[in-house]
């Protein structure tokens, strides 16, 4: 099976799907993450850094276990002004990827870059495209997703869990890998964070440990 994982940001592919991804890889099936933006802190980028985080990207990636990351480069803090600049190279991504599952960001989350990004993967990833994705997910990530505005249509309502008990450990190790990004608890972006998150998802649905998201389409074909 083909997986690609959509990331707004460097980091945010772990924050939100790290154990996946490593149960994924152990599961033998082929994950590309796909990063949009260049790093931008404090509103000005800084090449350097850009280059350490991606340096980060490719150390989390060892960690979790595979090694197809693709960085498109966009501008940070920007995507939303224009939409189309990112639907182009995610669909010529998807085309020549072929993926079987995508995973992409919440339309609830606090931050515009990845609202644009789930705008992007939707049409993306319309059915009627070329290749059809078969399954897609929203993803949560901490500090972002759970901070949403308290609207209805912001809300992140899990449908689909992923049991990752015995891959939590990696995925904090991977977060640990993003020296910038890792805070201290109770932040949710912190090791104990990451783990109370894994717990209380976990809980919902029975297992030790979770994964949460939104399915948006799912086809047996």
């Amino acid at each position: 099976m083909r997986v690609l994982v959509i990331a707004a940001h460097m980091d945010d592919e772990v924050l939100g799907t790290g154990a996946t991804i490593a149960k994924h890889v152990k599961a033998g099936d082929d994950v590309t993450v796909c990063v949009v933006c260049k790093r931008a802190y404090d509103h000005k980028f800084d090449p350097a850094i850009n280059q350490e985080e991606k340096t980060a990207t490719r150390r989390a990636a060892q960690i979790l276990g595979y090694n197809k990351v693709e960085f498109l480069d966009l501008r940070d803090e920007l995507l939303d002004e224009r939409v189309l600049d990112v639907i182009v190279p995610l669909e010529e991504c998807i085309t020549r990827i072929r993926p079987d599952v995508v995973y992409t960001h919440h339309r609830g989350d606090s931050n515009q870059d990845h609202r644009a990004v789930l705008q992007a993967s939707l049409i993306a990833c319309r059915p009627i495209s070329n290749h059809k994705v078969k399954k897609l997910l929203c993803y949560e990530v901490p500090s972002s997703t759970d901070i949403a505005p308290a609207f209805p249509e912001y809300a992140f309502q899990p449908n689909y869990w992923v049991d990752v008990a015995g891959f939590v450990d990696r995925k904090i190790e991977a977060m640990k890998a993003y020296v910038r990004e890792m805070k201290e608890f109770p932040h949710p972006r912190s090791a104990k964070g990451i783990e109370v998150l894994a717990q209380k998802r976990g809980m919902e649905i029975g297992f030790g440990a979770a994964e949460a998201f939104m399915l948006v389409r799912d086809q047996w074909a």
